[in-house]
């Protein structure tokens, strides 16, 4: 593999470009401590022109948000038989699109919170919720809790829905959950571990996300050993019904009660410094950033019946 060159994909065109350059630069430099030929490349629309320029031989997707995580740049790799690593077109875009991808949760029998989806021009009052308030909005194909506010009064409804919708034309209304936020890590279709975070925000925002300080991590999730299988299992499950493949990251909360509720399936997760994935590895089976980074790289592939590189 360390004669192949190898593009890290970073950067790209989504409300998410900041993060991804750190989790691309984090990749990068791995690579070249590896002794890998690693080119960093941040996407922009002559992204195909870079890679043919670049010769690059295979790609290392990095990126989050539009364009990158929803099947955008893998179907470009696909048309350009560069393999890569991470899900394919099919998984990374039912998993960006947070309605598209509850459906098919739900069809695969996991649990999922009860909500409302909207499109640009539709109205929705408080009342009009089945599951009343507080609810979470969020805009359905963004990532990172990018648009996403908690409402408990019907008055800041319509507030939310209209920030949400400054992100996509349709919108999700979920019914709020109280638990613990519960994230699973997957790496060649195994679960490697759980991790728990407490926000010390209302809920685990951008900033929460990306701040240090701002989130404590609890690893193991703090969870009974029966239900820590189960959440594990549970991730797994919703990986698999997605039909992704190499890696990624579902979140999900936790009830007292020990009900798992889906949130998201994550098929690019971040790996910066702070990054939840990097994190479950380490602690949870024992493999440092550059050897997880080296795991993915080797499960790298086309995703249309042809082998790796």
């Amino acid at each position: 593999m360390k004669h192949k060159r190898i593009g890290v994909l970073m950067g790209g065109l989504s409300a998410e470009r900041e993060v991804s350059l750190k989790s691309g630069m984090a990749v990068h430099q791995a690579l070249l401590r590896l002794g890998y030929d690693s080119c960093a490349i941040d996407v922009r629309h002559e992204v195909a022109e870079t890679l043919r320029k670049e010769r690059i031989e295979l790609a290392f997707i990095a990126l989050h948000g539009r364009y990158g995580e929803d099947g955008c740049v893998q179907g470009l790799l696909e048309l350009m038989q560069i393999p890569y690593t991470g899900s394919g077109v099919l998984a990374s875009a039912l998993a960006m699109h947070k309605l598209y991808s509850k459906q098919a949760f739900a069809a695969a029998g996991l649990t999922i919170t009860p909500y409302v989806a909207l499109r640009r021009g539709e109205a929705l009052t408080a009342e009009q919720l089945p599951f009343g308030l507080p609810a979470v909005v969020k805009p359905v194909q963004e990532g990172s809790s990018v648009g996403v506010a908690i409402v408990k009064q019907p008055a800041d409804l319509q507030a939310a829905l209209d920030d949400a919708f400054r992100y996509d034309d349709q919108v999700l209304v979920e019914g709020y959950v109280k638990g613990q936020e519960v994230q699973v890590g997957i790496l060649d279709d195994q679960a490697i571990g759980a991790i728990e975070i407490i926000p010390k925000r209302e809920f685990y925002d951008y900033e929460a996300k990306y701040t240090d300080g701002l989130a404590e991590h609890v690893f193991p999730a703090r969870l009974s050993p029966e239900r820590y299988a189960k959440v594990q299992q549970l991730g797994l499950k919703a990986h698999q019904a997605l039909g992704c493949s190499g890696y990624s990251r579902v979140d999900f909360l936790v009830t007292e009660s020990g009900e798992c509720y889906l949130l998201e399936v994550n098929t690019l997760p971040g790996m910066t410094a702070l990054s939840l994935l990097p994190e479950i590895a380490q602690k949870g089976a024992g493999l440092d950033f550059e050897t997880l980074v080296e795991r993915i790289v080797t499960s790298a592939a086309l995703k249309t019946g042809q082998n790796g590189p």
